[in-house]
């Protein structure tokens, strides 16, 4: 009876809607033409005096509307773009081309990217994927990461805004190998967004240029097992002067990237005065991961999964000496450097997430086309196609929600953007795995197989809940802000 209910419903939905008049100027049946507008919080905004901001994009099928920065529509104070036909050309054409290249050389490269890293030499880089990232790198597509207020002149990137390169990550995410072959992945992304922001013209000849270049990799170091690291103020590892330099000791686990051999490269951040201000106690330090002192203790996994070449390790600092040029920005300030690095990759995480999610969405789709079961293709089964529907509108009221996110990050900085910052980072991991779940469902036992990239599309999703701060701190994070706002009279 449901399924006959549910045909029902989707018949005569359909049949209204393609029976609606196209809007003035074209646009599918049932566009209304209006602009698309996202909700805000304004005291000052008329007729909204509970909300501050309030952003247009465009209406379907016209460019942004350029931003108050002279930016002519790319991202800044003016339209924000909902589809990728609103970007700006030269940014529409970074994005296909990112989308052709994962489609065409990345995807196709995944089986035996999978076999090696569930080899022996899994430690090692494979050559095929050094191959992708000179084929990458000859096409223009490198660095595309950082954005334009990070990087004005685009000395280092390639000058997109947060809201162009949250397309262009979506396609990268599409394959777990992307980002790494366009030089955009965690964590030498945050590492050099942090040595571009806050590093001396020494410190960046010494690591960025390298980094940016694809020759090295880099570690982050913070998370420790005693303690409960989702407070950075709790970190207990320790950075004391001697001299001209510092001693760093400390044990780290968690840290992505440390068992590359590529790696030469931990930020390390500890405190170098307990009894200052809670939140001016800690500080980043650049470590040479040849310096004498630092191990890598062992490779941790997640799930079963080990990550090869780079891991996730558990280090040990013993009487780490680094010179005091080392450290970042000046003592006392690693917690603000902390919450600067973290904001944009928080973006990255949640605009891959969508794109895994829309490939899984895309394989179940495919899947249930073409698989019978109990007389009839599962593709019309109610259950199934309620699970379609379901996973297409948690996708697409994310995808809003980050480009919100990197818009106003955009035209109001990282700082403004912080409510909806912490607001992505609950809601897109979670829906996520729901969405990879349903498509896995969807395949049987051949979903939690090798063969397919859903198993590990789930991991990431479900690992991701944790990185980079866990739900319930960005919960707490959202509820306090809320707490804060003024009310309606």
């Amino acid at each position: 009876m449901a399924d006959v209910a549910w045909g029902f419903a989707t018949r005569e939905g359909f049949r209204i809607f393609k029976g609606q008049p196209k809007p003035p100027g074209g646009g599918a049946p049932g566009q209304s033409g209006r602009p698309y507008s996202t909700s805000c919080r304004s005291t000052a905004a008329p007729g909204c005096p509970r909300h501050d901001r309030r952003f247009f994009a465009a209406s379907a099928g016209e460019p942004a509307a350029a931003s108050g920065r002279g930016d002519g529509g790319r991202g800044g104070g003016g339209g924000m773009p909902v589809r990728e036909a609103e970007l700006a050309p030269a940014a529409r054409a970074t994005v296909q081309a990112v989308r052709a290249f994962v489609g065409e050389r990345v995807i196709p490269a995944e089986a035996e990217l999978r076999r090696h890293g569930e080899s022996e030499r899994r430690w090692e880089p494979h050559p095929l994927l050094e191959q992708l990232k000179t084929e990458a790198r000859g096409a223009g597509l490198w660095n595309l990461f950082l954005a334009r207020e990070a990087d004005p002149d685009a000395r280092y990137g390639a000058g997109l805004t947060n809201v162009e390169y949250a397309f262009a990550c979506e396609e990268m995410g599409r394959s777990l190998h992307a980002s790494e072959a366009f030089n955009c992945s965690a964590p030498d992304t945050g590492n050099m967004e942090v040595l571009v922001r806050y590093g001396t013209d020494q410190q960046r000849r010494r690591w960025l240029a390298p980094l940016l270049d694809g020759k090295i990799r880099s570690c982050f170091a913070m998370t420790e097992p005693q303690v409960a690291s989702s407070d950075a103020t709790n970190i207990e590892a320790s950075i004391v002067e001697a001299g001209d330099s510092y001693v760093l000791n400390g044990h780290k686990w968690w840290t992505s990237g440390a068992l590359d051999p590529r790696c030469e490269l931990c930020i390390f951040m500890g405190k170098t005065d307990p009894a200052a201000p809670r939140h001016q106690q800690q500080s980043m330090v650049l470590v040479p991961m040849d310096t004498p002192g630092l191990r890598v203790l062992r490779p941790l996994s997640v799930y079963g999964f080990q990550d090869p070449p780079g891991g996730h390790g558990e280090l040990e600092f013993v009487e780490v000496r680094v010179p005091r040029d080392n450290v970042l920005l000046g003592p006392g300030r690693g917690f603000e450097i902390a919450q600067g690095r973290l904001g944009p990759g928080r973006v990255h995480h949640c605009m891959r997430l969508i794109g895994s999610a829309e490939r899984a969405l895309q394989l179940m789709t495919d899947r249930v086309k073409s698989r019978v079961a109990f007389g009839k293709p599962l593709a019309e089964q109610g259950t199934v196609m309620a699970d379609m529907a379901t996973s297409r509108v948690e996708l697409e009221q994310a995808r809003l929600l980050v480009l919100k996110t990197a818009h106003l990050m955009d035209s109001l900085g990282n700082k403004a953007a912080a409510p909806e910052i912490a607001m992505i980072k609950v809601v897109v991991p979670s829906m996520a795995q729901q969405v990879i779940d349903r498509a896995i469902q969807a395949f049987g036992a051949a979903g939690l197989g090798p063969d397919l990239p859903l198993a590990e599309f789930h991991m990431w999703a479900r690992a991701l809940r944790i990185a980079d701060g866990p739900d319930e701190v960005h919960r707490a994070t959202v509820a306090k802000m809320e707490l804060r706002a003024p009310r309606l009279a």
